[in-house]
């Protein structure tokens, strides 16, 4: 440490470069390999592993908070002695990047048959290779403290091996088994999908409600997908419902078929709604395919692979939206029609590659029996063996893993880890593990699918670490520390990787805690997409305010399980912040301020040196607390506040009148180690200026490697607090004041204090007249205002001699001007809150706003108007 390093300041540019300093910093950073694990170290571990993107992805919004987060707390915990890996890698993303190469060969008039599956697959690892992994680079510019010597792809050869280990043995005890179910197809992308790759949204449809059979043996059914009805085998109606109590067990005609159709009683059915019978159609619905189940009933599918009418008729060869208002005339002309609405909003999923509506179909696939996996994972969240953040949301998570249906594994894409299964000529089914040999001879073939992406992912905090290996990492690192994602895809992602972790790793968790965070929505609470065009991109506001602002930002906006609300010019203001701190260590530097092995005894201190070294101990305390409790929000706004309204805005200025005296040495002093501290609590959140202001103020090697600050509580002084708080209310009233009078800023006006409360500060004289730009009360001095403050110690009076310092025209000029826009506002959020259709739709957070904004106009009409009123008439 640098005892004064008064030259330091030489290094200091006049203003922050972000485009220019960080690039630089970074690499520093990696070359020293300090994001580098050990797993030899004898250090308590902390473990990150990084929710992997897609190899086709680029940073988004959502990507820059949680690595924000994530960045923070690894940072915070290598500051504290922790021996800390954040393990970075990519997700291999089976059918978007599948999709991706497939637009590319479509370009060149090809298709991946074309190519046929091993060329296509190259292709694949070649698109990988040249265009893949953009966002790492991207990670790059945000700060992300990643261990990039353990760089991770889901097709890694060792995290392949960990797929086929795991399949196997989840096969081996029957968890794993090949069957017929009903699973969401999209018709364009030719697969199976997950529940996550499936997007609700509400389309505008037609309800169509027909009349099956004759006489008093018809019944009528509604449905949005009236092309299904070729595949219907029953009409369903609940046991208890008196209305079709004498149809159950008959048959009724099936319309434009001529097949009969049993009429069954089922528990599933609810009789308030709609007619209260429904159409069966087993092998296109999940829920008719369970009645189906129950009663035997026959499941034909009526379209093909790409959602064409295969059943035999005058609709074979139609696509399903061809096949629909086609079937609906056809029932119209038979005169079955008995109501038609439209349009009729309804939820419709689809596709979230390619926007395809789709299709739920019956079909063979590979599946995961999740009962036993299930129930474990939802025991090691209910013992505390993981804990979830905001613990609110932990039912949430119950109420997943505690219903949790069968899990489809099994795509049919080329792309992918492909299923070790191969099937022999006469039957046999052979699974082979990552060290067996596939079988031999004539009549074998390999299962032509691929797993489910997040099969693998599923695997990550432990496959990343070395399994199923006993690798050094696994034994240091595993269980990882924190789970850092959004709630969104608790259910999806966390869930898996809670049922596999616990099943691969003999019950220990993945993971000690979750966090889950919110979504980013813009300035108004509406959800981001490209359609609204309210998409915010971290990389143009890293171009634009760099990443340290972006971060702050985002960091500050952080509150557990709440969504977050944007908007540029918060990123604006935490780009105004890095200024403050740069501005006030180039002034700190330019005036001495030192970092020294010990300050000065509390007795050669000054009461505002020992104030701000009593703030910062408590601020280190309830950063820590907030931290642990995953806060960060609270943690970042206490620490703006901290710097900008008590360091920079207070102290400072104090500390200016105090250089110029006898106390300027233990100044300095202070100065310097309530920055270093404030540095080094700020650079989890804003490391790359911190980096360059800290190596600066001390003279070390670097930041990133120092002690995070503990509280030391030995300077606090409660007398010394409550005699600065009465400093500050003194100087504050008199600039408010001076304020409403109209005085310029730097303009000086005499002054005469006095009272028991003033007594009791009397030592601090200097700096309340220099802060409040008072001079003492010369010759000829009259008093032509006072103002009364009430301080801990009693009144105060600041008499003060205006005559000459209100240009009385000018000053009313002024305020007509304030009170028209002050006016104005009120008017314009009175009306807002006025309109029933703007309450009903913005958000809650939105109109506290609007009521906030009303309430300071109210107050600055009244100000205002009073302060016009009190001028002398000229």
């Amino acid at each position: 440490m640098t005892e004064n390093p008064l030259d330091a300041s030489t290094d200091l540019p006049g203003a922050w470069d972000p485009a220019a300093e960080e690039a630089a910093i970074y690499q520093r950073w990696v070359d020293a390999g300090y994001f580098t694990a050990d797993a030899g170290s004898d250090k308590p571990p902390f473990t990150i592993v990084l929710p992997p993107p897609n190899v086709t992805g680029s940073l988004h919004m959502g990507h820059a908070l949680n690595h924000t987060l994530m960045d923070l707390m690894t940072r915070r915990r290598r500051m504290q002695g922790y021996e800390v890996l954040w393990l970075p890698g990519m997700d291999h993303a089976g059918i978007a990047t599948q999709n991706v190469v497939e637009r590319e060969l479509a370009g060149e008039g090809l298709s991946r048959h074309d190519l046929g599956r091993e060329r296509f697959v190259e292709r694949v690892w070649s698109w990988k290779a040249e265009y893949g992994g953009k966002i790492l680079g991207q990670m790059r510019r945000l700060g992300d403290g990643v261990d990039w010597t353990r760089e991770r792809f889901t097709m890694d050869e060792n995290l392949s091996r960990a797929v086929r280990t795991m399949f196997r043995r989840l096969y081996d005890e029957d968890l794993i088994y090949r069957a017929e179910r009903i699973i969401n197809w999209c018709p364009r992308c030719q697969t199976a999908l997950s529940d996550i790759e499936v997007e609700h949204a509400e389309d505008e449809g037609e309800l169509v409600s027909i009349r099956y059979g004759e006489g008093e043996n018809a019944v009528v059914v509604a449905t949005t997908r009236a092309e299904t009805m070729l595949g219907d085998t029953a009409v369903a109606v609940h046991p208890g419902d008196e209305r079709y109590r004498h149809l159950v067990g008959t048959e009724v005609e099936l319309p434009l078929t001529g097949r009969k159709i049993p009429i069954v009683a089922d528990e599933h059915v609810d009789p308030t709604f709609g007619t209260g019978a429904v159409k069966v159609t087993p092998a296109h619905d999940p829920n008719d395919f369970e009645i189906g189940r129950r009663h035997g009933l026959p499941m034909p599918a009526i379209m093909d692979e790409r959602a064409t009418i295969t059943a035999p008729g005058p609709f074979e060869g139609l696509d399903r939206f061809e096949a629909r208002p086609a079937i609906v005339a056809a029932l119209r002309e038979q005169g079955r029609i008995v109501a038609e609405k439209r349009p009729y909003l309804h939820a419709v999923g689809h596709c979230s590659r390619c926007d395809t509506v789709i299709e739920p179909r019956l079909s063979l696939q590979w599946w995961v029996r999740v009962e036993p996996l299930a129930r474990a994972a939802g025991d090691a969240v209910r013992d505390g063996r993981t804990r979830i953040h905001p613990p609110e949301l932990a039912k949430r998570y119950f109420d997943w893993v505690d219903n949790l249906h069968d899990w489809t594994i099994s795509r049919q894409l080329w792309w992918g880890h492909r299923i070790p299964v191969w099937y022999g000529p006469d039957g046999e089914v052979v699974c082979l593990g990552p060290d067996d040999e596939p079988p031999s001879g004539d009549g074998w073939t390999r299962d032509p699918d691929v797993l489910d992406t997040w099969f693998s992912s599923g695997l990550w905090p432990f496959s990343t670490l070395g399994w199923p290996e006993a690798s050094k990492d696994l034994e240091k690192f595993y269980p990882t520390s924190v789970l850092s994602t959004g709630y969104d895809i608790l259910f999806f992602w966390v869930a898996r990787m809670m049922m596999l972790g616990l099943y691969a790793m003999d019950g220990a968790q993945p993971f000690d805690h979750v966090y889950l965070h919110g979504l980013i929505r813009d300035a108004n609470g509406k959800k981001m997409s490209k359609s609204r065009g309210n998409v915010i991109d971290p990389l143009e506001w890293m171009d634009r305010y760099g990443a340290d602002a972006t971060r702050f930002t985002l960091a500050r906006g952080a509150n557990p399980g709440a969504d977050m609300a944007l908007a540029e010019e918060w990123a604006a203001g935490s780009r105004n912040f890095c200024t403050k701190l740069w501005n006030a260590s180039r002034f700190a530097l330019m005036n001495g301020a030192t970092v020294a092995e010990e300050l000065p005894p509390a007795g050669e201190l000054t009461e505002a040196d020992r104030w701000i070294l009593g703030r910062l101990a408590r601020v280190v305390s309830e950063v820590d607390e907030l931290l642990a409790a995953y806060q960060f929000a609270k943690a970042v706004d206490l620490l703006y506040h901290f710097t900008w309204d008590e360091l920079c805005d207070w102290y400072l200025e104090l500390a200016k009148v105090q250089f110029s005296g006898d106390t300027a040495r233990g100044t300095r002093a202070v100065l310097g180690h309530v920055l270093d501290a404030v540095l080094r609590l700020l650079h989890p959140v804003i490391p790359f200026i911190t980096e360059k202001l800290w190596t600066a103020l001390t003279g070390g090697e670097s930041i990133v490697i120092a002690e995070w600050p503990s509280a030391d509580a030995s300077y606090a002084d409660a007398d010394a607090d409550a005699r600065i708080a009465d400093v500050q209310k003194l100087i504050t009233e008199v600039r408010r004041f001076r304020s409403d009078q109209g005085l310029k800023p730097g303009q000086r006006v005499a002054a005469q204090v006095s009272g028991a409360g003033f007594a009791s500060i009397a030592g601090h004289q200097p700096a309340f007249r220099t802060l409040a730009r008072l001079t003492d009360p010369g010759d000829g001095f009259t008093a032509s205002a006072t103002v009364e403050v009430a301080l801990s110690g009693g009144m105060a009076h600041v008499a003060l001699d205006l005559s000459g310092a209100v240009d009385v025209a000018a000053e009313r000029k002024r305020l007509r001007k304030d009170l028209t826009a002050a006016q104005k506002e009120l008017k314009q959020t009175e009306a807002k809150l006025g309109s029933e259709a703007f309450l009903a739709k913005a958000p809650a957070e939105v109109v506290d706003k609007i009521r906030a904004r009303r309430e300071v106009a109210t107050a600055d009409i009244d100000r205002i108007s009073a302060r016009l009123d009190a001028l002398p008439v000229t």
